[in-house]
């Protein structure tokens, strides 16, 4: 399949203030944009043309850097347009809350550790929570990457990109962290994945 860019589930604006329409306005219409042209391109003539974006992230991993690097871009940004909500935020809901008490010590652990992992990460990259071998897992990956090429499910995912934050933030990455967790992250759509991993 050729890669499309999707409309925001959302207008601009209705993030803010904890994402401002200039962040999405850049992040979406110029940067994920980028991602889906230059990876259709890359994706001519490397007989992966027909196949879903999660086999394109697979089959490109080590095999074909700029591919990999574009359509794991295109597959991430997919999914962190659903994961944020306006009025976001709030009680975790409860199958996926019980699921993090078992695994990750709690909400108020897993936030904490979440948060560490998007500080923790060099440069640009993710942090996410992530089902693997049947349990969750916060992880963090570099650029593009993503849980998808380590065995594992993401089932949330926060950009750590600088062109993520930068506007609206400036250099203070942690406020950025606690501000998607606290405001944006859309529980429904976490959960709705978090059951299509499990089942």
């Amino acid at each position: 399949m050729t890669f499309t860019l999707p409309e925001l589930p959302y207008a601009y604006d209705a993030l803010a203030p904890y994402m401002s329409k200039e962040t999405l306005e850049f992040h979406h219409d110029k940067h994920h944009k980028a991602y889906v042209d230059t990876g259709n391109k890359l994706l001519e003539g490397t007989g992966l043309e027909g196949k879903s974006v999660e086999e394109i992230v697979k089959a490109s991993y080590g095999n074909n850097q700029p591919l990999f690097n574009n359509a794991g871009q295109h597959f991430n940004h997919l999914h962190f347009w659903q994961w944020m909500k306006p009025n976001g935020g709030g009680a975790i809901p409860g199958t996926l809350a019980k699921k993090i008490d078992e695994d990750l010590g709690g909400a108020e652990k897993f936030k904490a550790d979440f948060i560490q992992a998007g500080i923790g990460q060099f440069g640009s990259g993710w942090a996410w929570l992530a089902v693997k071998d049947g349990k969750l897992a916060i992880m963090k990956t570099p650029n593009g990457e993503n849980p998808l090429v380590h065995g594992a499910k993401p089932i949330l995912g926060c950009d750590v990109w600088e062109h993520s934050y930068y506007i609206d933030y400036r250099n203070r990455r942690p406020d950025y962290l606690k501000a998607f967790l606290e405001n944006l992250v859309n529980w429904e759509h976490v959960e709705k994945m978090y059951a299509e991993a499990t089942a």
